[in-house]
């Protein structure tokens, strides 16, 4: 090997079906039947299923209608995101009781380094498991993990033995573990890059190590030198203790479709004054105004300013949005508004990263 890289302890703790497990926690007639957290039976769009749901293909962002289809038994929920912030809350106490490098990515899932912990304990796989139990203690939930030298990695390792499972990738495993993905699980390669790749013959990551940097960089530009980095267990992400937010949004979907601007303006004043009030609860300002329109067929356009000045008043928002609805005139009717706003104020200039050019697997640490 060229040289040798530092390997962190990384724990990736994810959720197990957090919202609808929560929901059926709360509601023992659920537990046992698929459920799914928002929309209904005749409109909206699903937030989250549980196991028993999926079982029949409901998935998240599904339409209402379509999860209908592919399991009439299916029991509809609407959110409490009140209830799933508190549990969410007791969750991240007991990440704290192993190490203060924490990086929550959302209310059910997070990074944490354990390379140095709380508990002095040398093997990460232990440590996940005690965290797993702990929070079954405190919350009655099941939780799954992925352990490896990496955030990438341990991320894809925790959705290996979901749900309630966990699965760790020591440091001797990595690269063949990385040569078996399908190239649709790699950080970055979304559905286009993935039909790009496939074309190119490159299926798994042993295709994709199979490629040189300048062959990656030519068909994918920037992208390709992290994918031939990260093919070969480089990924220097640190976990992070504190992430900037980098957007703040709000949308309703309507029982009926709307048609006319005068009651879009009605229900984008509604949404403009929850942005407002999310924007006031985190302090946050922001210069970019994007308008979300979601159509009666289902197609999605969104319509974007970016001001001179950092804005929050609902009264400014909606200004900028008023004038990205008139900016070209409605193809159909709508089912959906959505309002974001981004370039917050809370974001910083980072140092690049220096590359670490290979990994000696051979290393060898306690996981």
């Amino acid at each position: 090997m060229e040289g040798q890289l530092h390997l962190r302890k990384i724990i990736h703790v994810d959720m197990d079906a957090f919202y609808a497990s929560v929901e059926q926690l709360d509601n023992p007639e659920l537990q046992g039947k698929p459920v799914a957290v928002g929309g209904s039976e005749l409109r909206g769009v699903v937030s989250a299923a549980s196991y028993e749901a999926r079982k029949f293909g409901v998935r998240s962002a599904m339409s209402s209608v379509v999860a209908k289809r592919n399991c009439p038994e299916l029991i509809f929920v609407k959110p409490n995101f009140a209830r799933y912030k508190e549990i969410s809350a007791k969750i991240k106490k007991v990440f704290f009781e192993f190490t203060d490098t924490v990086e929550p990515l959302s209310l059910d899932e997070a990074y944490l380094d354990v390379t140095e912990n709380k508990k002095g304990n040398p093997s990460a796989t232990l440590i996940a498991q005690e965290i797993r139990q702990r929070i079954k203690e405190e919350t009655g939930l099941n939780a799954s993990a992925g352990i490896s030298i990496n955030k990438f990695i341990a991320k894809i390792a925790s959705d290996v033995n979901k749900p309630n499972g966990q699965k760790t990738v020591p440091p001797e495993e990595v690269i063949t573990f990385l040569e078996k993905l399908d190239v649709k699980k790699f950080f970055g390669v979304g559905k286009v890059t993935k039909k790009k790749m496939y074309r190119l013959g490159i299926f798994t990551g042993l295709d994709l190590k199979g490629k040189s940097e300048a062959y990656l960089m030519e068909h994918f530009g920037k992208g390709g030198g992290s994918y031939y980095q990260i093919v070969r267990g480089v990924h220097l992400s640190p976990v992070k203790t504190s992430r900037k937010q980098k957007s703040l949004a709000a949308e309703r979907t309507f029982d009926v479709n709307i048609a006319s601007e005068i009651y879009m303006l009605e229900r984008l004043e509604e949404i403009a004054k929850e942005v407002e009030k999310r924007l006031l609860q985190s302090k946050l300002a922001g210069k970019t105004i994007t308008l979300k329109i979601k159509y009666s067929d289902f197609t999605l356009q969104t319509r974007s300013k970016t001001l001179a000045l950092y804005i929050s008043s609902k009264e400014l928002v909606l200004a900028t949005v008023k004038d990205l609805l008139f900016q070209e005139k409605m193809k159909n009717s709508v089912r959906l508004l959505g309002i974001s706003i981004s370039s917050l104020n809370n974001e910083v200039k980072k140092k690049p990263l220096e590359v670490q050019k290979s990994i000696d697997v051979q290393l060898k640490l306690d996981f």
